[in-house]
């Protein structure tokens, strides 16, 4: 946060008179207004083809799945809090809603780190799967490249564990506590208003839900992956944005047997956003 307060008082003595008399000062000019204080606030809001979340189908699996996304930051002196939502199409639950705070800062120069804790909520009028998870992540960055671990803490990672109890059946459900996401991410300039966008992710799930077993004793637990974007923004000025990108995952067979489609499929995205 910049607030700049500019007072420059000039006095001007004017000299004259041949009795060597002195005349009045000159009033002091006005001083400048300060400038406005930048507001904590902002809001955000997207239009994209499909979401896709580390990797993976959050509606269906058609090429184009329309989501409409948007949230409210606050952030002042390093802390910050904020909101997310976006529609999505699990079962008996339309809508995520992720809340989030934390303090980022600078270490050196060019090098920056952020801590923080984030939950994702599902509302549903009738649960069927609890989807809510809560996870912390720490991040560093420098310049337009960063690394960030997230590490949940919920007693299970977006229903699987719950799934699992229900579905194979299980006496008791896995958890999904300790899964661990790590994400590799770079945004760098490549002309005016032109910016790569790329990404590596790898989802490890926690020992239990990579090794629930079925009555016969075979594993059928999960398998981590990683998931990948290349794309591009350009930045169409006044605060709105295009983008295009290429997203997927790895294990594609498993998931789509598991989730039966296939939700790690490769897909083209494109997003038009506008920040305020």
């Amino acid at each position: 946060m910049k607030k700049t307060l500019i007072l420059l008082p000039v006095l001007a003595v004017i000299a004259a008179g041949a009795q060597a008399q002195t005349a009045p000062a000159a009033p002091a000019a006005a001083a400048s207004a300060p400038e406005p204080a930048p507001s904590p606030l902002s809001a955000n809001i997207n239009l994209t083809t499909k979401y896709k979340f580390r990797g993976q189908d959050q509606g269906n699996t058609n090429w184009i799945s329309p989501a409409l996304q948007g949230g409210f930051d606050w952030a002042q002196n390093g802390w910050y809090l904020g909101n997310w939502n976006s529609n999505v199409n699990f079962t008996n639950a339309s809508i995520e809603m992720d809340f989030y705070g934390g303090y980022k800062g600078e270490i050196v120069k060019d090098v920056g780190y952020d801590v923080g804790i984030l939950q994702y909520y599902y509302p549903q009028k009738t649960k069927v799967i609890d989807f809510n998870v809560t996870e912390l992540y720490g991040a560093v960055s420098y310049d337009w490249l960063s690394f960030k671990t997230s590490w949940t803490v919920s007693n299970d990672y977006f229903g699987i564990g719950e799934s699992f109890q229900k579905g194979v059946p299980l006496t008791t459900r896995p958890k999904g506590r300790n899964t661990l996401y790590f994400d590799l991410s770079g945004n760098y300039p490549l002309i005016d208003k032109l910016t790569l966008n790329a990404h590596v992710g790898y989802t490890r799930y926690a020992s239990d839900l990579r090794n629930v077993k079925d009555g016969a004793g075979a594993n059928i637990g999960v398998p981590s992956f990683y998931d990948y974007k290349l794309g591009v923004t350009y930045d169409l000025g006044s605060g709105f944005s295009v983008a295009g990108a290429v997203v997927g995952a790895s294990k594609r067979s498993f998931y789509k047997n598991f989730f039966g489609a296939d939700v790690n499929q490769t897909r083209a995205i494109f997003t038009i956003s506008k920040t305020m």
